[in-house]
Order: structure tokens, then sequence, then C-alpha cells
């Protein structure tokens, strides 16, 4: 699982979902059953998916903005 960068920057948050998915082709060669791939939320699940994701989380889609500022985090 991973979350990529928070930038608006498409490439660069494409980057993150690629470099992820790369590591898990080659454990893949490895160890077949690994195949699942959880990237991307609410605001990137779009390129997660492009770059092969299987799960993505959506709970903003879903239940609505945070109550925290995104840059708390």
């Amino acid at each position: 699982m991973t979350l990529a960068l928070f930038r608006s920057d498409t490439a660069r948050v494409r980057c993150c979902f690629a470099l992820l998915r790369s590591l898990r082709d080659e454990t893949v060669r490895r160890h077949p059953g690994l195949t699942g791939l959880s990237m991307g939320m609410t605001g990137d699940f779009e390129e997660a998916i492009e770059e092969g994701a299987t799960i993505v989380r959506v709970d903003q889609a879903i239940f609505g903005k945070r109550p925290t500022l995104d840059r708390h985090y």
C-alpha cells in the first residue's frame, strides 16, 4: 500500500504509483500469490487505477472532506 505525494502535479503523483507497481511486479516473481496493489485516494484514484491499483481508498468521496485541514497531515 502506498499514498502518493500530496501534490496537484499528476506526473509526480503517477511516479509514486509506478514505483510501487514495479516493486509489486518484482515481488510477484518470487511470491506469485501477492498480486494486490493498494494505492490511491479520492484525489488521485484515477491515476492509481491507470497504474494498476486493485484497491483504492475513496473515503472523502463517500463521507465528505475531513474536518482537519489537509496541510495538517
